[in-house]
Parts: structure tokens; C-alpha cells; sequence
């Protein structure tokens, strides 16, 4: 009996480490860095140097100039001058200043998307960064850089769809906050700690592994979730936005890819710890033998 009732314990431990994992990391995560501004900045202010978030900046800014330019066969030529032209400043101080603002109206849209009213798409409005590179081209005699129209242009980030269905989730993991880790930290410690306690080191070690095992299996759903996630926001991304609005997500869910491995490694640890040190105890092998007098 006592041995059906361990072997259930342990099923129940599993499940709930396996469940608990991607819960108090995805929570944790939209209340610790999703909803905090200067999180939220410092996640994404390093984007200004990726090439892709690079690319997509100055092909849209190319894109709403030429709009306003005609200049006949050489519309083509102009066209890769100023595109170049725009490229070339993103390498500038002030496109990274003109980026963290963005990101900062960005993170405005962010909180009232997911937890504000239907219809609302998350993106970042480029028109502060048109406007710097407008200044600049102007300021450098540039040819046709004053037709450049300062005006909204963004990349979306996520698209109406995607944040209605993703809405419902992110409030109520906004609402469980850091206390679903609390309580998983608070789980592993009671669980190893009576366990030691009421069946020794044995049972203890045999936890262990249990927990541990649990561990990673939550670490492989967590980044499953992660890897659904991105394919899903971005299936509804415009093409030309994709790649910068993959490196936004990408940037974003970083810590939540640091977890993963975290996690790992404290489950492969309490697994395998746990599995070698049952084998290593003693009375290893000698439980329900009979005893002769």
C-alpha cells in the first residue's frame, strides 16, 4: 500500500512541476518585464544595431520618400541612394535615440493591447525616427531628403487578431504575477524537505529525481510555448515587417530563453543527483529482503 501511495505522490509531483514551469516563467515574465517600461526598453534599445531592425527601418523610410519623389528613369537610382543613405544613419547616436522613443510610445501600445479593449494592433511608430533621419539628410544637402514625409509609419510588432487571442491569457497571467514561482520554490522545499524527513535520505533522493524530472519536462513545454508563440505572432506580421518584428519577439522573450536553461540545469541536476545518490545510498538493493537468524 505504502508503495502505491509514493508511486502516486510522485505522479502528482511531476504533473505539477510540469504544469507549474511555463506558468511561473510566462507570469512572471509579463509582470516583471512585459508591463515594466524601463524593462521593456532595455530589452529591445539593443535592437537599434540589429541588421534586420536596420534593414526595416530604412526600407520603410525609403519606401514613404519615394512616394513623393519622381524623378523619371532615375527613380530607381535615387531610390538606392537614399536607401543606402537612410542605412547608413542608423549607425548613428541619434537613431538610437530615436529608437528608444519610439519604443517607449511602443510600450504604451504594448499595455493597451493586451490588457485594454479588442482591435488593437502593437507597433512602433517610426515617425520620430523618420523625422532624424529627414534632419539629417537635409542638414548633409542630401538631394530630395526635404520630400520626406514625417508621418505615422510602423512596423507591426503584433497584429489585432493575435492580440485579441492572446489578450485573455496575458491578463490572467498578469494577475497570477511572481506567485506561481513562489509557490514552485515553496513545492520543491516542502516536498524534499519531509520527504528527508519522514522516509530519510532515500525517499529524499528519490524526490529528487522526481522533482527533477518534472523540471524538465516544464522547461520542454516552456520553450515549446515559446517557439508556438513566435510562429503565431508572426504568421499575421506584414513580410515587409517580419524580420524586425522577429527581432523584437526574439528580444523580448530572451529572459525568457535564459529560464529555460536555468531550469534545465537545476532539473538535470536534482534528476540525475537524485538517481545517482539512490543508488549510492546505503542499504541500496538490501530493502525487502528476509532477514535469517
Amino acid at each position: 500500500m505504502r508503495t502505491y501511495l509514493s508511486a502516486a505522490l510522485s505522479a502528482v509531483l511531476l504533473v505539477l512541476l510540469t504544469v507549474l514551469v511555463p506558468v511561473s516563467a510566462l507570469s512572471a515574465w509579463v509582470d516583471l518585464e512585459l508591463d515594466d517600461t524601463d524593462r521593456y526598453l532595455a530589452a529591445v534599445s539593443p535592437l537599434a544595431s540589429d541588421p534586420d531592425v536596420r534593414s526595416t527601418v530604412a526600407t520603410l523610410v525609403t519606401d514613404e520618400a519615394m512616394k513623393n519623389i519622381d524623378v523619371g528613369p532615375l527613380q530607381e537610382t535615387v531610390g538606392q541612394f537614399l536607401h543606402e543613405t537612410a542605412l547608413s544613419f542608423t549607425t548613428t547616436e541619434a537613431f538610437r535615440r530615436a529608437w528608444d522613443s519610439a519604443n517607449r510610445a511602443a510600450h504604451r501600445e504594448v499595455t493597451a493591447a493586451l490588457h485594454g479593449d479588442d482591435g488593437q494592433a502593437v507597433t512602433i511608430d517610426l515617425a520620430p525616427v523618420i523625422a532624424e533621419v529627414k534632419k539629417e539628410l537635409v542638414g548633409n544637402g542630401v538631394p530630395f531628403a526635404d520630400r520626406i514625409p514625417v508621418r505615422e509609419t510602423s512596423i507591426t510588432v503584433l497584429s489585432p487578431d493575435r492580440a485579441d487571442d492572446l489578450r485573455s491569457s496575458f491578463r490572467w497571467l498578469r494577475y497570477c504575477s511572481i506567485w506561481p514561482a513562489v509557490g514552485t520554490v515553496l513545492l520543491l522545499v516542502l516536498v524534499l524537505g519531509l520527504t528527508l524527513l519522514r522516509g530519510g535520505l532515500r525517499a529524499c533522493l528519490t524526490a529528487a529525481a522526481v522533482a527533477g524530472a518534472g523540471l524538465l519536462l516544464g522547461t520542454a513545454l516552456l520553450r515549446i510555448a515559446v517557439a508556438v508563440g513566435r510562429a503565431r505572432v508572426l504568421d499575421q506580421v506584414p513580410g515587409t515587417d517580419r524580420a524586425g518584428a522577429a527581432a523584437v519577439y526574439d528580444a523580448l522573450t530572451a529572459s525568457l530563453r535564459t529560464t529555460v536553461w536555468i531550469v534545465l540545469l537545476v532539473g538535470a541536476v536534482l534528476a540525475v543527483g537524485g538517481l545517482v545518490g539512490r543508488a549510492l545510498a546505503p542499504g541500496h538493493g538490501r530493502a525487502g529482503r528476509p532477514h535469517h537468524g
